[in-house]
């Protein structure tokens, strides 16, 4: 079978995180949720995504396709229940939730095209509804309050039967079992305390000296956390990042920066963002009220459920020091934020200024800002990027209005 991964209805909840990627590619936990696929599915995994991402993420359509959406986690009886599936049957927790469909080439070139989300054409097939609990990832904070349990179900996954790197006898660690080390990464002169989670870092990761660290804990590979860095899990820190301060139960995708002290917490930062020195979010209100976030589906501010719920940033965004983030702050693609006082709690994507003024990001003078950025890693600005970041310059124009 081949596993294509598509956006459903739920990639425009997942916005703006999903304004520059499919939802399958999300980081969620150790691995992307399309990687946890792979693990289970022999051969190349791929992701249907809206036609303007096709070019960076490009599907792959055999003769025999399985359609999985793209925000399920899987596990051992859902994968059962897919491989059961016969060619024109449908999966389905009920009429309107569709986990997999099984198609042949040409009916599945038939939904591969769309703007927003795939809408599956359902008609003439057979149901078979799925009677057991799904996990799934369907609203930005899902991110980092699911993240303890999806890291321990990738550490068990992909640290079984094999050894770790040793743990340097200058830091003080508890329930070192709990503790992986990837081949290059370096930590010395720092607290590393796995009791209440695992603690995985990456490949050439490094931790700095006097750093405190409370599992569950990822550390990507090539990434750093800076001297005196205190990090409560769960949290991920994903590939090529720079963090420092204070960090509580937030993750960051990967290629972001927080630097310096400052506090951040039950957040999510897309890639390539950088907070400036002293950046504060928070994440709990001063009534103790459940906090409300905003809904680009609904388009206005909805209940999370959540009493802890601190700022969503997405791709290429960045704030200068002393930055405030309000309970429930989300700031789209691309932003450049600055100044005193409290940012509006929904700032649209491409948008430039402080809280007393904002206006909108030139699409050329960004781009050079992001080439600049990207280039300090060694990655390339491409057309193709480019054409994707316009493209969501182009949708978001009415927000910034």
């Amino acid at each position: 079978m081949n596993i294509i991964l598509f956006d459903s209805i739920n990639r425009m909840h997942l916005l703006p995180l999903t304004y520059t990627r499919p939802v399958a590619a999300l980081k969620a936990g150790i691995s992307t949720i399309a990687e946890k696929w792979e693990r289970n599915f022999p051969g190349a995994v791929s992701m249907l995504a809206p036609d303007y991402l096709k070019a960076k993420f490009a599907v792959c359509i055999g003769q025999n396709n399985v359609l999985i959406d793209g925000s399920i986690l899987p596990d051992s009886p859902l994968i059962d229940a897919i491989n059961k599936l016969q060619p024109n049957e449908v999966l389905a927790e009920d009429k309107d939730n569709i986990l997999a469909i099984r198609l042949n080439k040409e009916d599945t070139e038939k939904v591969a095209g769309f703007d927003d989300y795939c809408r599956l054409s359902i008609s003439g097939l057979k149901w078979i509804i799925y009677e057991h609990p799904v996990r799934s990832i369907t609203r930005p904070w899902h991110l980092f309050s699911m993240c303890g349990e999806l890291i321990n179900d990738d550490f068990r996954v992909m640290t079984a039967n094999r050894t770790s790197a040793p743990v340097s006898e200058s830091n003080r660690v508890v329930n070192a079992g709990n503790i992986f080390i990837e081949d290059g990464a370096v930590c010395e002169f720092s607290i590393l305390n796995a009791s209440n989670g695992p603690i995985y870092i990456g490949k050439d990761a490094e931790i700095m000296e006097n750093c405190v660290v409370r599992g569950p804990f990822v550390l990507g590979e090539h990434s750093t956390l800076k001297i005196g860095a205190k990090i409560y899990g769960a949290t991920v820190v994903g590939d090529h990042c720079k963090v420092g301060g204070e960090v509580n139960n937030s993750v960051f995708l990967g290629y972001s920066n927080k630097a310096h002290d400052g506090f951040l917490g039950n957040a999510v930062i897309g890639e390539w963002c950088n907070l400036g020195a002293d950046t504060n979010n928070s994440n709990l209100k001063n009534t103790y009220e459940e906090v409300k976030l905003w809904s680009h589906v609904e388009n206005r501010f909805v209940k999370t459920g959540l009493q802890f719920c601190g700022l969503i940033m997405g791709d290429h965004s960045k704030c200068g020091i002393n930055t405030m983030f309000n309970t429930g702050t989300v700031a789209g693609v691309s932003c450049n934020l600055y100044g005193d006082g409290f940012h509006r709690n929904y700032i649209p994507s491409f948008s430039w200024g402080s809280p007393a003024h904002m206006t909108s990001f030139q699409f050329d003078k960004a781009m050079v800002i992001a080439s600049k950025v990207m280039e300090r890693r060694s990655v390339e600005l491409t057309d193709i990027e480019i054409d994707i970041l316009r493209c969501i310059y182009d949708i978001t124009f009415e927000q910034r209005r």
